[in-house]
């Protein structure tokens, strides 16, 4: 009799392990309680889906996660970036590389990474459950299957946990693998949100909201004043604070959130030292001489920003440009190089596109994602406590572990 396994998730993750420990001939059912599979791949890049990243080896994989990074070696080796790459171009997705080294479906369509990863699942014979999974069981010690709401129990001699973590709940990341996991005797590490906007106290970016700025540079400042994490790229103001590529993983580094912990240095002018942008300055201020203050600035600043910046310079907006003083031409660029940000928190977790946290990595093996506690219990993706930057890497996480975990189960 073939090798019974259960995969319970029908994410990223979880599709790969299914397909991968099917193709080995092994008796594959995938539960999952959503109506479709790979409902939050569905939305991930803005519904591109940023599908992995193309940087030159496995080592530009590992430090560019955040947290237990050497846990990935085995997983990273075992299921490069090129491989998920060749994978789905194998399976009819072409690809394209941009800025960043992100990839992304030619297609710009989300929709095509989830079918291909259908197709994989299906060609390879997997049987695809629609139901919930109550509780994972257990016999002297090890997994013999699950009981599900509607099928009852499904025996098996492996499972492989891949329910994801607490972000976009609406796509079924409810946190019951955790659940399921501390049951068996894992150590569950806190569960926070990472890759998430930020709420600042500044209240007048409101104004703004919905204005991105690019190639901008970004500082983080500890309480202790000092800088933990800087970048340089794209962010948006929103009604509430910040987000965008750069804080979304400025905030992967704030570990401790509290009142006044840290603070967002923004370079709007990071090609020019400081001295050349007072030239710019004083170039921009020579065409506009008899301009009013508020109408000088629109070859240095987004038209929307413009009166946010008037207001915190300082300046009379109505002064005539030949009346701005250097006292106040330099307060004007301090603002262009120290935009200065105090953040009050992380925006709620099921806004955030992955959590940091999970199962202990120290209770997995990482040459197989077996649990070292529960024989015949596997783990794959975002269930795990580890995550990464933006720009593809939680994803190849996702896809990494799920086929380490579906060669070995």
């Amino acid at each position: 009799m073939k090798k019974r396994v259960i995969v319970i998730g029908g994410g990223a993750a979880g599709m790969m392990a299914a397909g991968t420990a099917a193709a080995r001939g092994l008796s594959v059912k995938l539960i999952e309680q959503n109506r479709m599979l790979g409902k939050k791949l569905m939305i991930t890049g803005k519904g591109r889906c940023n599908v992995t990243n193309a940087c030159d080896n496995v080592q530009d994989l590992i430090e560019n996660v955040t947290k237990n990074r050497s846990f990935l070696y085995s997983a990273f080796y075992g299921f490069t970036n090129l491989q998920t790459m060749e994978f789905f171009e194998s399976m009819g997705v072409p690809l394209k590389t941009e800025r960043g080294d992100r990839v992304f479906p030619v297609s710009d369509r989300s929709a095509d990474i989830v079918a291909a990863l259908k197709r994989f699942i299906i060609q390879n014979h997997v049987e695809i459950i629609c139901d919930r999974v109550d509780d994972i069981l257990t016999d002297n010690g090890r997994i013999c299957g699950v009981q599900a709401l509607k099928h009852g129990k499904i025996e098996a001699e492996s499972v492989i946990l891949a329910t994801g973590g607490l972000s976009y709940q609406q796509t079924g990341s409810t946190g019951d693998g955790y659940t399921w996991a501390e049951n068996l005797g894992h150590t569950i590490t806190e569960i926070l949100p990472s890759l998430v906007p930020l709420r600042v106290e500044e209240d007048w970016i409101a104004n703004v909201a919905g204005l991105s700025l690019r190639n901008i540079s970004l500082a983080v400042f500890n309480d202790k004043n000092k800088k933990i994490y800087s970048d340089f790229g794209e962010m948006m103001f929103a009604h509430f604070g910040l987000t965008g590529p750069v804080i979304l993983s400025a905030s992967a580094h704030m570990r401790d959130m509290g009142k006044d912990t840290y603070r967002i240095i923004i370079d709007l002018k990071p090609a020019l030292e400081e001295k050349q942008l007072d030239q710019r300055i004083c170039r921009d201020f020579q065409k506009n001489l008899n301009r009013d203050f508020k109408n000088s600035l629109k070859d240095l600043l987004p038209s929307g920003l413009i009166p946010e910046m008037v207001a915190l310079s300082s300046i009379d907006p109505y002064k005539k440009v030949n009346s701005v003083t250097r006292e106040e031409r330099s307060r004007l660029l301090s603002l262009l190089k120290k935009l200065e940000f105090h953040v009050t928190g992380f925006c709620p977790i099921d806004q955030a596109i992955v959590t940091t946290g999970g199962v202990d990595v120290k209770e997995i093996d990482p040459s197989t994602m077996e649990s070292k506690i529960v024989p015949g219990l596997f783990f794959a993706g975002e269930v795990i406590d580890v995550d990464a930057y933006t720009g593809g890497f939680n994803l190849q996480i996702a896809f990494s572990t799920g086929h380490l975990a579906g060669s070995c189960c």
